[in-house]
């Protein structure tokens, strides 16, 4: 599996074009749609605040729990055809969500978007891996880190601007974007699949995506439902049962969805502990932050979303020369210097915010210095839990790094809605940028650990490019 050689150039530069800009539209969805849930609440007066959680629950639940799957699909059968279907899936759900009548329409069409965006997302960097040469794949990781802190930053400034038109145009607005990368993306991709007799594990990607979807719902619905109500409880048990028979499955099938070899890599292994760690602490941010402007500074959600945006701005600025210091002193190092700068900013948020806004003073510096961490660290986490992988399993290490970054904003995300639902003010948002400061930090000490980035063999049947 090799780059595609210098006659096909243009086509080489359509599909990473392809490739990112699929990337981008799934990443910036999620941020607009954060900041449409106001209007959202304005068109469905008699939904409860808990009903219309679930336009944002149901995508991360269903979103978390098809990652390893489909990520394992699309290395076997075929990573163009995987992102392809994604990326068509993802804009008709779209078009579903902009038409949709009722909330229940809306919630059961951001769920089938989230198949979409499960399909597109592992697909996405494993088809784009291999057309860098070796010694320009921490780039190629830094780039497509970056597409996600370009669509953060994007996402609360074009996300207010299009909810004053009408919530639907957040959704409308990924229709031209999915159409133009579905077509070009058939003629330029180059299909990448594992060939094998074994079949695949259906049995076993179907309780490993119950199980992941049974622990995100529990965090998620933690905060609403009651950490001891019977619901939350039973969500807990199903998934750690799931966890064991996925363990079993994993060791007896001849094709596991995730394969222990694999995670005996320790290099992979320790990325996905810390991209678990450092997503918490970046959920706790997020949420944190929109909350605090808009409840203690009493800020617009259009002024709150600009404010917010330098600091996913630096993240998208510096994603490339992170991935190519990564290349040049390891993801250890650089993944540990961008978690600490990450911490450092949770710091400084947490001792020098006050009730009156100050925000050149006191929010923005931080939110750089976060930002800016977050650049480093990103390329870094993502390239470490890939880069050491054969090619044929780029896909499925993408797919695993994705799903602990999921699980990890949903368990910050469920932080925060714990401190502040309880008692929202200053100290709480406070107490929430300190875990957002100890997540950084455990991330960056996982981080250094991580020394093997050269690729490892993992039993495998083969694999082909066409």
């Amino acid at each position: 599996m090799t780059p595609p050689d210098s006659g096909t150039v243009p086509r080489r530069g359509w599909s990473i074009a392809v490739v990112l800009t699929g990337v981008f539209v799934s990443s910036l969805d999620l941020f607009i749609v954060n900041i449409a849930f106001p209007d959202l609440a304005r068109s469905f007066p008699t939904a409860t605040l808990s009903d219309l959680s679930w336009v944002l629950s149901v995508y991360a639940i269903t979103f978390a729990a098809l990652l390893a799957p489909a990520g394992r699909w699309a290395d076997q059968s075929g990573r163009k055809r995987a992102f392809l279907a994604g990326l068509a899936l993802f804009t008709l759900a779209s078009a579903l969500c902009a038409a949709a009548p009722s909330l229940g329409w809306l919630v059961a069409a951001r769920a089938l978007q989230a198949v979409g965006g499960g399909l597109m997302l592992p697909s996405s960097l494993g088809l784009l891996l291999p057309l860098f040469p070796l010694e320009r794949r921490g780039a190629a990781v830094g780039l497509w880190s970056a597409m996600g802190g370009a669509a953060a930053a994007l996402g609360p400034p074009v996300g207010g601007l299009l909810v004053d038109a009408g919530w639907q145009w957040v959704f409308l607005v990924n229709l031209p974007v999915g159409v133009a990368g579905v077509l070009v993306g058939a003629w330029a991709l180059r299909e990448v699949r594992e060939e094998s007799r074994t079949s695949p594990d259906v049995l076993g990607a179907l309780v490993l995506a119950v199980t992941v979807g049974a622990l995100v719902a529990a965090i998620v619905q933690g905060e609403t439902w009651g950490w001891t109500d019977g619901r939350v409880l039973g969500l807990g048990a199903a998934g750690l049962a799931g966890i064991a028979l996925s363990a079993v499955r994993a060791v007896r099938h001849p094709a596991p969805v995730i394969e222990p070899a694999i995670l005996r890599i320790r290099a992979v292994a320790l990325a996905n502990v810390a991209t678990m760690l450092f997503f918490a602490g970046f959920g706790a941010m997020a949420l944190g932050a929109v909350l605090f402007l808009t409840r203690i500074w009493q800020h617009s959600v259009l002024r709150a979303g600009l404010e917010m945006a330098p600091g996913p701005l630096m993240a998208a600025v510096c994603a490339i020369p992170g991935g190519l210091l990564a290349t040049r002193y390891g993801n250890h190092l650089v993944g540990c210097a961008g978690s600490l700068l990450f911490a450092g900013g949770g710091l400084l948020w947490a001792t020098a915010t006050g009730a009156d806004p100050a925000y050149a003073a006191d929010f923005l510096p931080a939110g750089i210095i976060a930002g800016i961490g977050s650049g480093l660290a990103l390329p870094c986490l993502s390239g470490a839990a890939t880069l050491p992988l054969p090619p044929e399993r780029f896909a499925t290490g993408t797919a695993m790094v994705s799903m602990c970054r999921q699980i990890g904003l949903a368990l910050g995300a469920a932080v925060v809605a714990a401190l502040i639902g309880t008692r929202p003010d200053l100290a709480a948002f406070h107490a929430s940028w300190y875990f957002m400061a100890a997540c950084g930090l455990a991330g960056g000490v996982a981080m250094l650990g991580v020394r093997d980035t050269g690729p490892r063999l993992v039993p495998v049947a083969g694999a082909v490019a066409r």
